[in-house]
């Protein structure tokens, strides 16, 4: 019941303030209980039997996703970690003959580039020379042309 509250007196006032506080201060009562007492009576001696505790906890396709894929992550780093080591550990035991045997083949391929370039450079040089006839146009004029931030410089054409 909510009033106006030009028109309350004293009484109502404070009887309506009173009710505000006691419900703003009311205990929350849970809505399933939290907890779980078990009241089946304990042996005098020997072993306690085991009591059935139901469980209907369901867990979310999205948290055992979660759990599967991160599974999956720690096994792929334990994987690459000892991958690391096993490079680590070659690289500890270096050589003179190791570092040759490794860099060979690189110089190898770098060897063959270079042959192969300079034999496409010796083919592109054998073109015939062209020898044009006719009249020769020399036009040094230039014009510059500015827009904005970039500006050009054409030859005359």
């Amino acid at each position: 019941m909510t009033t106006d509250p030009k028109h309350l007196t004293d009484s109502e006032a404070s009887a309506e303030a009173r009710r505000l506080i006691l419900e703003a201060y009311r205990p929350e009562v849970p809505a399933a209980p939290t907890y779980f007492r078990d009241t089946t009576p304990v042996p005098a001696f020997g072993t306690t039997p085991p009591v059935p505790q139901p469980d209907s906890r369901i867990v979310p396709q999205w948290a055992a996703g979660v759990a599967v894929a991160s599974i999956g992550v720690g096994a792929g780093i334990t994987g690459l970690g000892c991958g690391a080591w096993l490079i680590f550990q070659g690289l500890a035991s270096v050589t003179l003959t190791g570092v040759l045997a490794v860099t060979l083949p690189f110089a190898g391929v770098g060897i063959a580039a270079t042959a192969i370039g300079s034999a496409l450079a010796r083919v592109r040089r054998a073109s015939t020379t062209n020898v044009y006839k006719g009249t020769v146009v020399q036009r040094t004029e230039v014009t510059a042309t500015s827009r904005g931030l970039f500006s050009r410089a054409k030859a005359g054409r």
